[in-house]
């Protein structure tokens, strides 16, 4: 006997939430701001949207399945079961930082903030969510596949992000290590750098699109469903041991990116999800490139 669906509901903490958190109590976070030219009211509103959308979607699901919350900050010790809708309640960023964890699960963005939200990810009011469940479990119904790029180092360490893989110093020192394409004899061209980003389609509205601006590069930038990615090296210094020749590119299918790592330390993080990073040391190496996995998303 299967079992019924979970709707699993993400959310994070809203500005208000954190400012109680640090200060204590309204009246203490509305004299913090206050004094430094600024109301908490517009605040207080938008948590009130969040918490108005919660309770909506919460509505919205069938009296027959189960549910389930959990906060940003918990994201990396939930367990996801392949029966679960998971519906993303706030802005288009959560949805990337959920999509790491996800193995085909249907996905419904919820825009808790429509205007303030770019809504490239949370596309749906609060008020669609009934149907978008109902659609989510159904066969044939309307779904985009989202590219998603990988990480996978040598001792079998995986990550993957919906936006973008940035390798680099976790202490913004020069990263240094030796970059080539998989698969080739040489052993790469030695590198100190601010780092490697490599991003999707979807990452071309973000960090990826502002790194491709600052270059002038003429590849063009790939759709979101599109099986291709962008690298870029940032800021590569030349010198007498190290190389510039290698600092952009593009990766299709089954083609990577090869590093080795030649630092005492290098972190690997997706969509700035710093706290649950790769830790690389000195001769690990690691392979960016296409993933298997995609973010399937409620249309």
């Amino acid at each position: 006997m299967s079992l019924a669906p979970r709707a699993v509901l993400v959310h994070r903490r809203t500005e208000y939430e954190e400012l109680l958190a640090r200060h204590g109590t309204h009246g203490q976070a509305a004299f913090f701001l206050s004094s430094r030219g600024r109301s908490i009211d517009e605040v207080l509103r938008r948590h009130e949207r969040t918490r108005h959308a919660l309770r909506e979607v919460t509505a919205a699901v069938p009296l027959t399945w189960r549910t389930s919350r959990v906060e940003r900050t918990d994201l990396d010790r939930f367990l996801f079961a392949p029966e679960d809708v998971v519906v993303v309640v706030g802005q288009d960023g959560l949805v990337a930082n959920t999509a790491k964890y996800l193995d085909g699960q249907p996905v419904v963005g919820i825009d808790t903030d429509p205007g303030r939200n770019p809504g490239v990810l949370v596309r749906h009011r609060c008020t669609d969510a009934a149907a978008l469940l109902r659609a989510a479990t159904t066969a044939g119904s309307g779904r985009e596949e989202l590219t998603m790029v990988e990480a996978v180092a040598d001792d079998t360490q995986r990550l993957l992000a919906l936006n973008e893989i940035y390798l680099g110093s976790p202490a913004h020192q020069t990263a240094r290590y030796r970059l080539g394409s998989d698969g080739d004899e040489d052993p790469g061209e030695a590198q100190a750098s601010s780092g490697v980003l490599v991003g999707t389609g979807t990452g071309a509205t973000g960090w990826l699109r502002s790194l491709w601006l600052e270059r002038g590069s003429p590849a063009e930038l790939p759709a979101p469903c599109e099986r291709r990615l962008l690298w870029f090296v940032r800021e590569a210094w030349p010198s007498p041991t190290s190389g510039t020749t290698r600092v952009a590119g593009e990766l299709g299918r089954g083609q990577g990116l090869q590093l080795t790592v030649e630092s005492d330390r290098l972190v690997v993080f997706g969509d700035g999800m710093e706290g649950d990073a790769l830790e690389l040391t000195w001769g690990q190496s690691v392979r960016l490139g296409i993933a298997g996995t995609s973010l399937h998303l409620v249309t």
